[in-house]
């Protein structure tokens, strides 16, 4: 209990410094990811190949998130 509230904490204080979306999309991707890796781990639940590919797929997209953050492209 502690450690999601400092994590809700923690949250808060980096919406300060970065944008919303990029903390959204890091967040709600390696999420998904931890909790798929931790799973396997803990509950031994199987992943296939294309878990395996979409796992990853997840990491490079937040990657590319990240790295691209302070550029600002329109879309229209």
């Amino acid at each position: 209990m502690i450690s999601y509230g400092l994590s809700f904490y923690l949250l808060a204080l980096l919406s300060q410094k970065l944008p919303l979306a990029i903390i959204y999309a890091s967040w709600a991707g390696l999420g998904v990811f931890s909790v798929a890796l931790l799973s396997y781990v803990f509950y031994k639940q199987t992943l296939n190949w294309q878990t395996i590919i979409g796992l990853f797929l997840i990491v490079i997209g937040v990657t590319v998130v990240n790295l691209y953050r302070g550029q600002s492209y329109q879309l229209l």
